[in-house]
Order: C-alpha cells, then structure tokens, then sequence
C-alpha cells in the first residue's frame, strides 16, 4: 500500500495505490495520517482507482481521514472511483451513506470546487 500527495489548487488528492489490508505497515498509515493532519487541508479526495482490496485497516484509515478533516466546518472529504469489490466493503460498512463516493474523479474534483458534498450513485 501506497497513499501520495497531490495538491491541485485548494484541494488535497491522495492517490492510493495496493492492498489497504490487515497486516500492512500500520506504522506507514499512521505517519500518512499525520501528515494530512498537519497539512490543514480542508478539500481531501481520497482516489481509489488503483485501490485492489480494502478491509479494516484501509477502512480505518479513511474514517480517520474524514473524521480530521470533516471537524472543520469547512472541511470536505470525497472518495473516487473505487473498484466493485473496493465499493462492496464501502456499502457493507455503510460509509456510502456518509462518505461523498464519486464514479470518477472528475465528478469528485466538480463536487469540492462547488463545496457541495452530494453522494453519486455508481
């Protein structure tokens, strides 16, 4: 597992890349956390399309993204452009019913310009 950092004007892109499972580095995930923390970023698209798998841990780690960045009453988190077994787990843990999830990143990246947080269908 992968998380990278791209900024594009006043939002945070996380490109994620791997397996978001159960005995990965959780040390890794939690220094990423950090440094989104520490980033004041109030725009965060969380990009799954090189997401393979998620369980737990993954599913951990967006909460925890969310949870930091959605206190600020400014704060906005979306997630793109996940896989169907990716999006299955998402709708098992019922995040798509709290969680903005976008079919591509396009419509993710319109959604936090117009500071509107609306769940797309996939």
């Amino acid at each position: 597992m992968v998380v990278d950092f791209e900024f594009s004007g006043d939002v945070c892109i996380l490109r994620m890349h791997g397996r978001f499972a159960t005995g990965q580095d959780s040390a890794y995930l939690r220094s990423k956390t950090d440094e989104i923390k520490k980033s004041d970023c109030l725009k965060v698209l969380a990009d799954f399309s090189e997401v393979s798998y998620v369980d737990s841990t993954g599913i951990g780690f967006v909460i925890g993204i969310y949870t930091s960045v959605t206190k600020n009453p400014d704060g906005m988190f979306v997630l793109a452009n996940p896989n169907e077994r990716v999006l299955e787990v998402l709708e098992l843990c019922k995040l798509n019913t709290v969680i903005p999830i976008f079919p591509d990143l396009a419509s993710a990246m319109q959604a936090l310009q117009q500071g509107r947080q609306v769940s797309a269908s996939r």
